[in-house]
């Protein structure tokens, strides 16, 4: 239970319910299938909360029913990146794209009042420094969805090869 609530916690900081994070777990580490029933007893919550929470995890493609049978247990689908991947891409991506346009906006604005001997309170290089920051967060997005993660614990090791090929590639190029 304490993973479980340790995943719970680190869901809610992402911004999603803690609920969430530990029934996918619970479901994740338990061997056998469970139903939203033996959910709930083994979480200490309600059926209720459970019934909407399996319904988001499914929407998201966390969990599936093992059955049609409309009391079916329920498991955890070990493929976590896809959605994953999509929280980033609507959610941090939109962020950093939202900042970049912001800024290049501004650097034009710097750059129309030089042109026009208006004196501007901001610096343009830091303003470009910012953008240049900004890009590298999208390239790394850019990089981390390309990588995906392992499927299986037999191919977790080559992609932490992988990964770390790519994270000391950047550490020597700066």
């Amino acid at each position: 239970m304490k993973v479980c609530d340790a995943a719970g916690a680190f869901i809610e900081y992402w911004g999603f319910k803690a609920v969430n994070g530990r029934v996918w777990t619970l479901l994740a580490l338990h061997k056998d299938p469970l139903s939203q029933s033996e959910i709930a007893e083994s979480l200490g919550v309600s059926r209720s909360l459970i019934s909407s929470v399996i319904s988001e995890l499914s929407d998201y493609g966390l969990v599936e029913a093992t059955s049609t049978h409309r009391n079916a247990p329920y498991r955890a689908l070990m493929d976590v990146w896809p959605p994953i991947k999509e929280v980033l891409r609507t959610r941090e991506w939109m962020l950093l794209e939202a900042s970049r346009l912001a800024l290049e906006a501004a650097i034009e604005e710097v750059d129309i009042a030089d042109s026009v001997g208006q004196d501007v309170p901001f610096d343009r290089n830091r303003m470009k420094l910012l953008l240049a920051l900004t890009e590298l967060g999208q390239a790394l997005l850019k990089l981390l969805f390309a990588l995906g993660v392992p499927r299986s614990v037999e191919n977790a090791n080559e992609w932490i090869t992988r990964a770390s090929t790519v994270v000391n590639y950047f550490r020597n190029a700066s």
